[in-house]
């Protein structure tokens, strides 16, 4: 599966073999260890993938479920008559079918897949940039990209990327896109980034995003036993990101029902302002507190940060 498709998620490959994520995360660590592939977090790519971009074939089989909950999420954002810039990727282009449905909509975008998906839609204007096309994910890059953005000024940015970590924000591996990604960036008031779970945690060639310029990141619910996930979440609120989290039930339980209208916002709240944190009762519970779990253990932490987030 990884040959065919470049990259494939642990829970994709517990479906097909229809075991736990356990059992596949063990076997990709032995196959790892045979050097046919490398882990990245929450899956497996060939190996040599942390200079390697996956084509957009490869990435629209990879973690749909999540981004089309992501995309429900962060459309809920978007307000009649804003005016917004939206990079490329195959989560943008969920986000953008349901932005079709926002009458007064300004879409700024360098992707033909983003435009592709608004193009028939009622009252929204779509502004595409210059630039050259990269056949492997229907952008448009390069200074004539960069340039068609300069002096534009809009309420925000949705983004996606390769990797997300609390330490270095959002990066790519492409050069190019990366310099274009900035350049909407700078055109931005507030900077939305749309990552599912398996791309928390990783981290490639180039930085597009800082931590500290991310308003916002919107994922979707991290696998049980995901630790690892938990603990980055976490380190991004501490730096002032606002998390939203689709898909988010109570223990034991199941999610209020969704009125009518944009889907509802589950935030990770901040302690405090951006750069002005003041104390307060920890939201996630960071990987250095859980010492030596248990699975039992994991589970009920796992149930209990839920829980807290729905809370608060």
């Amino acid at each position: 599966m990884v040959r065919a498709n470049g990259a494939v998620s642990l829970r994709e490959l517990a479906r097909v073999v229809q075991t736990s994520e356990v059992t596949v995360r063990r076997d990709v660590r032995a196959l790892e260890a045979e050097g046919l592939l490398d882990r990245r977090h929450g899956g497996a790519v060939l190996p040599g993938g942390f200079t390697r971009e996956s084509g957009f074939p490869q990435k629209s089989l990879s973690a749909t479920a999540e981004k089309t909950a992501i995309a429900d999420l962060a459309a809920g954002l978007v307000e009649e008559g804003e005016a917004i810039v939206v990079g490329a990727g195959t989560t943008t282009q969920e986000l953008a079918r349901r932005l079709a449905r926002v009458p007064g909509l300004t879409v700024v975008t360098n992707s033909l897949l983003v435009a592709q998906a608004l193009a028939h839609a009622n009252r929204v204007e779509v502004v595409m940039t210059g630039g050259t096309l990269r056949g492997s994910n229907y952008a448009l890059v390069g200074s004539g990209a960069e340039q068609s953005l300069q002096g534009l000024r809009v309420s925000r940015a949705f983004l996606s990327g390769s990797g997300l970590t609390a330490e270095r924000g959002l990066s790519t591996s492409n050069m190019l896109s990366a310099s274009v990604d900035r350049a909407l960036v700078q055109a931005a008031a507030e900077v939305v980034v749309l990552a599912d779970h398996t791309k928390l945690g990783t981290d490639t060639m180039f930085q597009t995003v800082p931590t500290d310029v991310i308003t916002r990141l919107v994922t979707d619910e991290p696998p049980v036993h995901d630790e690892r996930a938990a603990a980055e979440l976490q380190a991004l609120a501490d730096q002032g990101v606002q998390v939203a989290v689709a898909g988010a039930t109570p223990p034991g339980g199941t999610a209020d029902p969704v009125p009518p209208g944009p889907p509802q916002r589950r935030d990770v709240p901040l302690p405090g302002q951006r750069r002005n944190v003041t104390p307060g009762p920890p939201s996630l519970r960071t990987a250095s507190a859980l010492t030596d779990p248990t699975p039992g253990d994991r589970e009920r932490e796992r149930a209990a940060r839920v829980a807290d987030l729905r809370r608060r």
